[in-house]
Order: C-alpha cells, then sequence, then structure tokens
C-alpha cells in the first residue's frame, strides 16, 4: 500500500522518504515522535524525530529481510527472517 501523512513537521512529515512510500508498505508502527514502514521487499522506511527514529547506525540491516517492527515511546526494535533483532 500507499503510506499518507499529516501532523506535526518535526514527527509526521515524510518528505525525506516520501518516493520510498509511495507503494508496497504492509506495515507502519510509530514511536512518541518518529513512524517506521515495513514494505513487501523486507525493507524498512523510518522518518521523524531523530530523537525517536534515527536508523542511521543501523540502516544497512534494515534494508531487507525484515519481518516484523515494534515502536516504544522512543526506539524501534526490528526481527529479521534469520531470528536476528535490530534495534534503534
Amino acid at each position: 500500500g500507499e503510506v499518507v501523512t499529516w501532523g506535526h513537521e518535526y514527527a509526521g512529515d515524510c518528505r525525506s522518504v516520501e518516493d520510498r512510500l509511495s507503494a508496497g508498505v504492509s506495515s507502519i508502527v510509530g514511536s512518541s515522535g518518529a513512524f517506521a514502514a515495513l514494505k513487501d521487499t523486507g525493507e524498512v522506511v523510518t522518518w521523524g524525530h531523530e530523537y525517536a527514529g534515527d536508523c542511521r547506525s543501523v540502516e544497512d540491516r534494515l534494508s531487507a529481510g525484515v519481518s516484523s517492527i515494534v515502536g516504544s515511546s522512543g526506539a524501534f526494535a526490528a526481527l529479521k527472517d534469520t531470528g536476528e533483532v535490530v534495534t534503534w
């Protein structure tokens, strides 16, 4: 599916990743200031405030093979097909 966002600019603004959210999204989870979308390909796309969703340190591990994501108030965890858990 396609993702449509709205809300406060610091947390809901997905313009930086909008092209990656136009199709193929199977689920979305949120934290207090960020979102993570799981695509059909197993890729995770994140946006929002960096204190709650910045995945740059693990981004290479979220490009494929993710089967599910959960969010808390300020963090995310992704379960990969291999059983590995990636947190950010």
